[in-house]
C-alpha cells in the first residue's frame, strides 16, 4: 500500500539540473513533427533523413532537455555527427529495446511492436496480458527496480535503446548503461499536465521503429473519441461536485486543481471542489479541511486503493460522515488490475484518456452514455 501511494505521489519530486545539448550548427532542420498538445517533447527531422527528437520536460522543473539523433541504419555510412552535441545517437529502426515505465507498455503494443522489448524493471506492475503472456514465456527478463536497475543483466541483453524513466537526474545506473555503449533516452510522458499531451507521447516511440505515420494514426482516434466525450458532457444539464483521493498517515492526498486528474472531471462538465488551485501536482491536506469543504459533495472518485466500503470504514470512520460514502458514489480505479496487481489506470489510462473520459461522464451524467461498461473507474464494492 505504502509503495503504491509514493508511486502515486511521484508528481510531486523535485528536479535537478543536466547539461543541455544544443543542436549543431551544420543540421537544417526542414520538417516539423506534428505535436499539438505534448509539450515535453518535439521532433523534427533533417534534410539526410535523421531524426532529432528533442525531450524538454524529464522531470518536473528540469532546467535543460535532452537531445536525441536518431539515424537509419543504411544512413550510417554516409551521416558524420558530432557526438558531443546530442545526450545519445540511436541507430534505428532499433530491434530490440528495454523500457521502464508500465505507461510505455500500451505505446509498444499500439504500434505493434512489443515483440522488441527485452527487459523490464518490476515485471508484475505490468498488466497488459498480451505482454504478461511475453514474460511467462521468458521473453523479457526482469531488471530488478527502476531506481536501482540490475545494469549487469541488462547490458547483457544488448538492446538498442533504453526508454528511461526518472523522478530527477540522480540515476547512476543510467550512466553505466550509457558508458556500456548502449544510448538512454530519456521519456517524460508522466510530466505532461493535460490528458490529451500525455496520449500524444506515443509519438515520442514511433520514430524509433519508423513508425510516425501509424502513430499519428492512432493518437488522432483517440483525440478524435476524448474530444467527442467532453462536447456530449457539455449537454448536461447539472455539474456535480467531485472529491478525490483520501487519507494516507493522517495526510489526505488529492490532485491539484492544474492537475491531469482534475482536467478530467472538467472536461466531464462536473465540478472539482479544488479546480481553483493552480497546482499540477498534489494537495496535502488534513481531513477537517477536506471534510469543511467536500462533506456534500456528489461524487468521490479515486479513494486511493481502497475498493470496498467496509475496507473504508475500517480504515478510518471518519470518511462515513461524507455524502458520497452514504449515498454509495464513490468510483475507484484500483478494481481494474492485471493479474499480478498492477493498476491499469496507471498504465493504459495515460495512453487511453478517451476511455477515463467517457468512464467519468457516464459517473457523472448517465443519461449521456447510458450503454456505456466502465473499464477504469467502477463502483466501489
Amino acid at each position: 500500500m505504502k509503495k503504491v501511494a509514493l508511486y502515486a505521489l511521484m508528481f510531486l519530486c523535485l528536479a535537478c539540473r543536466k547539461e543541455n545539448k544544443d543542436l549543431p550548427a551544420e543540421v537544417s532542420l526542414t520538417e516539423a513533427g506534428n505535436i499539438t498538445y505534448a509539450e515535453g517533447f518535439d521532433i523534427t527531422k533533417e534534410p539526410s533523413g535523421i531524426t532529432i527528437i528533442r525531450v524538454h520536460s524529464p522531470w518536473p522543473g528540469a532546467e535543460s532537455g535532452f537531445t536525441y539523433a536518431l539515424v537509419p541504419r543504411q544512413k550510417l555510412p554516409l551521416v558524420t555527427l558530432d557526438k558531443d552535441a546530442y545526450d545519445a545517437i540511436i541507430t534505428i529502426p532499433v530491434e530490440k529495446v528495454v523500457v521502464t515505465s508500465t505507461t510505455h507498455i500500451p505505446a509498444l503494443e499500439s504500434l505493434g511492436v512489443e515483440k522488441s522489448l527485452v527487459g523490464f524493471p518490476n515485471c508484475r506492475y505490468i498488466s497488459s496480458e498480451k505482454t504478461r503472456s511475453r514474460i511467462k514465456a521468458g521473453l523479457i527478463t526482469e531488471l530488478g527496480n527502476n531506481e536501482s536497475l540490475n545494469t549487469e543483466r541488462l547490458i547483457e541483453l544488448r538492446p538498442d535503446v533504453v526508454i528511461g524513466f526518472s523522478i530527477d537526474h540522480r540515476n547512476k545506473a543510467y550512466d553505466a548503461i550509457g558508458q556500456s555503449q548502449i544510448p538512454v533516452v530519456y521519456n517524460g510522458d508522466w510530466t505532461e499536465k493535460s490528458p490529451l499531451g500525455k496520449a500524444e507521447w506515443i509519438k515520442f516511440f514511433a520514430p524509433f521503429f519508423g513508425l510516425e505515420t501509424k502513430a499519428d494514426s492512432l493518437f488522432t482516434t483517440i483525440a478524435k473519441s476524448y474530444l467527442d466525450a467532453k462536447q456530449l458532457a457539455l449537454k448536461a444539464t447539472d455539474r456535480p461536485t467531485v472529491l478525490s483521493g483520501s487519507l494516507y498517515e493522517d495526510v489526505w492526498y488529492l490532485p491539484g486543481g492544474n492537475s491531469w486528474a482534475a482536467q478530467f472531471v472538467e472536461d466531464a462538465n462536473a465540478r472539482y471542489l479544488w479546480a481553483q488551485d493552480t497546482g499540477t501536482g498534489s494537495l496535502s491536506l488534513s481531513l477537517e479541511s477536506v471534510l469543511e469543504k467536500a462533506e456534500k459533495a456528489d461524487f468521490w472518485i479515486s479513494p486511493s486503493q481502497y475498493t470496498a466500503y467496509d475496507e473504508m470504514k475500517t480504515a478510518n470512520r471518519h470518511y462515513q460522515q461524507f455524502k458520497a460514502f452514504s449515498s454509495g458514489k464513490i468510483f475507484t480505479y484500483a478494481i481494474s488490475a492485471g493479474e499480478t496487481g498492477g493498476l491499469l489506470y496507471y498504465e493504459l489510462g495515460p495512453n487511453r484518456p478517451d476511455v477515463i473520459l467517457r468512464d467519468l461522464v457516464h459517473i457523472f451524467h448517465p443519461e449521456l452514455l447510458p450503454d456505456h461498461i466502465p473499464f477504469f473507474f467502477k463502483p466501489l464494492r
